[in-house]
Parts: C-alpha cells; structure tokens; sequence
C-alpha cells in the first residue's frame, strides 16, 4: 500500500514518453525538488460537480485500500474509470496511470480476481493511449508467465517489441530494448522445456526436434547477446545465454560473455558477475591461478562472501610466496563479520593456516600484525562467556576450535572462552 501511495503522489512527475528530449528542455527551468501536492484529490475552486464525484470517490477507494476491504474498492473502481473522460487540465494521462495501477493493485488481492479479469484491464489500459504501453505490456506478460501461460506472454511482448508511438526518445528505447531481452528470456523457457524433453525422449537424435530447440536458441540469443551493450545488472539473462552456449559447446562465446560482464568497467561492480565466472571455470577444470584470479576481485568486492573459504583454501595450497598469511588475512575477514562467527568449517581452515604458518620463524609477528586492528573488539565478538556457553551447548567441537586458538590470536589478553568460565545465569 505504500509503494501505491508513492505512485500516487508522483504522477504529476511522471516521465512523458511521447515527448523528445528536446522538447522537454526546451520548457526551460529546473525541476522543483518540492514535494508536489496531488491535484486529484485536493478540492479546487470552481470545482464541477462532476469532478467531486470523482474526488470523492478516489478518497472512498484510497480508504478501502488501506483498510484491505478490497470488495468495497473494486466495487467503487467500477465508476471511477469515468475520469478517462475527461480532458481538462491535461490531466488525462494521469488518470489512465491511476486507473492502470489501482485496477491491478485491487485485483492482486482481490478473493474472487480471475486471469480474464486481468486481461480485460490490461488490453483496456494498453489502447487508451496510455504513453506506458510498453511497461503494461511487460507487466502483463509477467502476470501470464506466473500463471504458466507462456506463449501468450511470449505474444504479448513480440507485439509490444513492434510497436512504436511518435519519435523515438532514449526512454523509450530503453523499454524496447528491455521489452526485447524479457521475450528472449521467454525463448530460454521454450528451448529448456524442449530441451528436458529431448533429454526424456525415446529418440534423442531426432533431427526435427533438434532443429526446433535451435531455432529458439537462435532467437533468444540475438537479444541475449545484445544485453551486453547496455551497462547494467543483467544476471538472469547472462546466465541463459552461458547455458545454451555451454550446451552446443560453444565455450569461447561463454568465456567472452562472463568475462565481459564481469570486468567491462562499463557495467556497475557486480560481486554476482565473479561469482558466475569464478563457476563457470570451476565447471570447465581451469587452473588453480585463474580461479584465484576471479576470487581475487570478489574479495575485495566482497570480504564475507562464502567463497573467500575456498579462496583461502586455494592460497593455502599456492607455492607463492605470501599465499599463506594472505589466506590468514581473507579468513580473519571473514570473521569479521558476526554471520560466520559459528561456523565450523571457517575456525577449522583457521587453525590450519595458523599450524602452517608455524612452520615459519615469524609466524608470531605475522598473526600479531593481522590482529593488531582487532584487539579492542575481536574478544567481543568471538570470546566471551556468552560465546563460551552458547558454543559449549550447540557445538562442542567449534568451542574446543576456538579455545585452541586464544592464546595465539590474542596472547596478551585474559579472554572468559571456557568451560571454567561458563557459570549460571553468566552472560558478559
């Protein structure tokens, strides 16, 4: 009810797609950072009796929908689409915009809602030339994809891929663009039903049903492969197109793609896009130097990603030299924050870096070094009587980890972690 509300209250802000850019600038002046008031539901003076009927009845719907009674809100929504009749103030669209969204709103949590009723209110919206055609479009076709109607979404965005209103500005060509990737990822769908099909079929070399799944791939993978163009965060879409590239074995295109999203500084840093490269070579047996290549990026991205386990396994196992206190360093990161302070498997790998760190003559000056920064609050986090008595009851064997590990992470300081000091009703 809020997001709606917030809807509500920007509508006079809301972005004209049928206008250039030219023609917005040429209106001269900066936008005012002013909180604007909505007109619609503010009583103006001269007011007709037609328009406080309409004001009257978007207050009645506004209280229905807050109050959840979504009977009583449909039941007013029936007359209020009346407003599209009205012309004056240039208000038009933003009533389309309001009937669009509270229509869909009602009908979300509405008992009685069935999927022809959607239909009806999004075919509505989309021709009464409302300038977001493309956006009910994509939403609609969202909807149909959730309630398992997949050619008919694919249908809804192959039409709205063509359609065009006046001069094509920036705005709108970013939602074809999008309206474009949504009905290739809707391709993926098709070739993967297919493709598990083939997988169950009696006859898995069947040229026909082959040549099917390739046509959609074909389809899906030109809008696929164009995603890349526009900098942003597009991880479902990559992730289809690495799959069906990886299943006709085209693994150059795969590797170009995933390394393209990850480190073309044109896209936004994304920890995801390391994490499916860091997978993807995993998968392909790719050296222990390239692998720690991609976590190296993501730890600096990412300190408390679950893979800096693996990260500084991998460094444990280096020759370089260095590779071992680094791995000290990325787990002592880890650790750092409190969603890895019980885990088992990270305080292990721990005090296996620290037993092969003894193995050098500087080992005490290399762990003194990592903890200097954490002494004044490292014990309240990992090393107190609370810890002690929680680890003791819920696992025994992380406490007896930690407990060998005191004297060498904090070796001048008296820390409560142990049996002796756990009492009852102890808790500091």
């Amino acid at each position: 009810m809020d997001d709606l509300e917030r809807e509500i209250r920007s509508l006079a802000d809301l972005e004209d797609d049928n206008d250039s850019s030219d023609s917005r600038s040429s209106r001269g002046g900066k936008k005012s950072k002013l909180p604007l008031i909505n007109t619609m539901s503010v009583e103006t003076p001269n007011e007709s009796g037609f328009h406080h009927s309409a004001r009257t009845c978007l207050e009645r719907i506004r209280e229905a929908l807050l109050h959840h009674r979504w009977q009583e809100a449909a039941e007013y929504m029936a007359c209020y689409p009346q407003m599209l009749e009205d012309m004056t103030n240039g208000t038009h669209s933003q009533y389309k915009e309001l009937i669009w969204r509270i229509s869909t709103e009602i009908l979300h949590h509405h008992p009685n809602s069935k999927l022809q009723d959607y239909n009806n209110i999004y075919e509505r919206m989309k021709h009464s030339g409302i300038r977001h055609y493309l956006m009910i479009c994509l939403e609609h076709s969202f909807h149909l994809l959730l309630n398992g109607h997949i050619d008919d979404a694919k249908r809804q965005l192959s039409v709205a891929e063509s359609w065009r209103c006046g001069r094509e500005n920036a705005a709108q060509h970013q939602r074809i663009k999008l309206t474009q990737a949504y009905r290739s990822l809707l391709d993926y769908i098709i070739w993967c039903d297919k493709k598990f099909t083939h997988s169950n079929t009696e006859y898995p070399s069947d040229s026909c049903h082959n040549q099917d799944m390739h046509n959609y791939f074909r389809q899906a993978s030109v809008n696929l492969k164009e995603i890349l163009k526009n900098p942003g965060v597009w991880d479902s879409f990559i992730l289809s197109y690495v799959e069906m590239l990886e299943y006709y074995e085209d693994q150059e295109e795969a590797l170009k793609v995933l390394n393209d999203y990850a480190y073309d500084n044109n896209f936004p840093p994304n920890p995801n896009a390391h994490v499916y490269l860091y997978q993807y070579l995993k998968r392909h047996d790719a050296s222990e130097k390239k692998l720690m290549k991609v976590l190296k990026v993501l730890h600096v991205l990412v300190p408390s990603h679950e893979l800096m386990l693996e990260y500084s396994f991998l460094l444990l196992r280096s020759e370089k030299k260095g590779g071992t206190q680094k791995a000290l360093a990325v787990l002592l990161e880890m650790l750092d924050f409190a969603c890895w302070r019980s885990n088992l498997d990270v305080w292990t790998r721990l005090k296996a870096i620290i037993q092969k760190l003894q193995l050098q003559e500087d080992w005490k000056d290399v762990v003194a070094g990592e903890m200097s920064g954490r002494k004044d609050w490292w014990p309240a986090l990992h090393y107190t009587s609370f810890h002690a008595s929680k680890d003791c009851e819920e696992n025994p064997q992380l406490m007896e980890v930690k407990a060998s590990l005191t004297k060498i992470l904090c070796p001048d300081l008296t820390l409560k972690y142990s049996a002796g000091h756990i009492t009852s009703g102890e808790w500091t």
